[in-house]
């Protein structure tokens, strides 16, 4: 199936938030959390479409693991923007869990809940098993687990023996999240909306979106395909800040590779002597799609990624140790695309 290939402008998609409540060196748990509902709040007067938190485990810097928890704790502080996950790791849960706690959020807060499925397990093996029970669950029954959760969501349920309540009947959309080309066309196959973490897989980005797109079969829910893009921004009012802010998202990636997770650490001046070129190329290849700049530069580069990927909509993940740094981010972001 073609898509549209016309020139699309940076005022003519949609913009969303992804948060993953990070915890920062010498800070704590609950000021994380209200960093997030913080910035949700500002991301809502901004214009900024969703906001959407992850599930990982078992990371020193990541506060975001009771997903649901915390999706329900910052859709009642804010009033309009859409709230979700980005996502739930399926395999981690029973189907019938997910269907009654996303009916839960769907009761509470009508017409503003999403619920972005993966199958990856948000964390090490090790606490994978802690999670799934067995290691030989690694995500293949994901299409089962999917239909599952879909058929609690059904109104038809309610002649089922086992049901769903609060869920049963509600209209929560689900988006499929990946970064290979697996939920690609599990996405294209359902006719469901598709959401490809380009902030950590850029080089599967093309072939995915490809794979969706090409694939995509018309259902009830959409009749062509609707893909969203993640990506890293880090934004600021000089180019030499905007380097320098990405630092801390740099170390990050780095403590993952070399398997020790930490706090998000401050920013440095140059990563040069932290990493060794083995590692830096690792990192700047899997971060290569970072868009870092100044404002011009940034709409600059965030219309280069729009012209390549043919988003419908991007969700930004911009990891910045300084909360009131990040904000400022966020809001170039809003100033530059039009949303604010």
């Amino acid at each position: 199936m073609n898509y549209d290939t016309s020139t699309k402008k940076l005022s003519d998609i949609s913009f969303s938030v992804l948060d993953l409540a990070s915890i920062i060196e010498g800070g704590t748990v609950s000021a994380a959390f209200h960093n997030t509902v913080n910035l949700a709040q500002h991301a809502e007067e901004w214009g900024y479409r969703r906001f959407w938190v992850a599930e990982h485990h078992s990371m020193p810097g990541i506060a975001s693991s009771a997903t649901s928890v915390l999706i329900g704790h910052v859709a009642g502080k804010t009033e309009r923007i859409r709230v979700g996950s980005g996502g739930i790791m399926l395999p981690n849960h029973a189907p019938l869990v997910i269907a009654e706690q996303f009916g839960t959020l769907e009761a509470m807060y009508p017409g503003r809940i999403d619920l972005g499925l993966g199958r990856a397990p948000g964390s090490d093996q090790y606490t994978a098993m802690a999670l799934r029970g067995d290691v030989r669950n690694n995500g293949q029954d994901f299409p089962e687990q999917l239909e599952q959760l879909r058929s609690y969501l059904s109104a038809d349920s309610k002649h089922n023996r086992v049901r769903a309540i609060p869920g049963e009947g509600q209209d929560i959309p689900i988006w499929l999240l990946g970064s290979s080309g697996f939920s690609a066309a599990l996405s294209a196959k359902l006719g469901l909306p598709f959401s490809f973490a380009s902030h950590f897989s850029p080089e599967n980005t093309k072939p995915a979106l490809a794979r969706y797109r090409n694939n995509f079969q018309p259902s009830d829910v959409l009749d062509k395909p609707h893909a969203m893009v993640g990506i890293n921004v880090f934004a600021a009012d000089t180019t030499e800040e905007a380097h320098k802010i990405a630092t801390s998202y740099q170390q990050q990636f780095l403590n993952l590779i070399r398997n020790t997770p930490g706090q998000m650490a401050p920013p440095v001046d140059s990563m040069e002597g932290l990493w060794t070129e083995y590692e830096k190329a690792i990192v700047m290849k899997q971060l290569n799609a970072s868009i870092i700049g100044n404002p011009e530069q940034v709409k600059e580069q965030l219309q280069a990624f729009l012209d390549e990927t043919q988003a419908d909509e991007m969700i930004i993940n911009s990891a910045i140790y300084d909360h009131g740094v990040r904000l400022r981010s966020y809001e170039i972001v809003a100033e530059i695309t039009g949303m604010k």
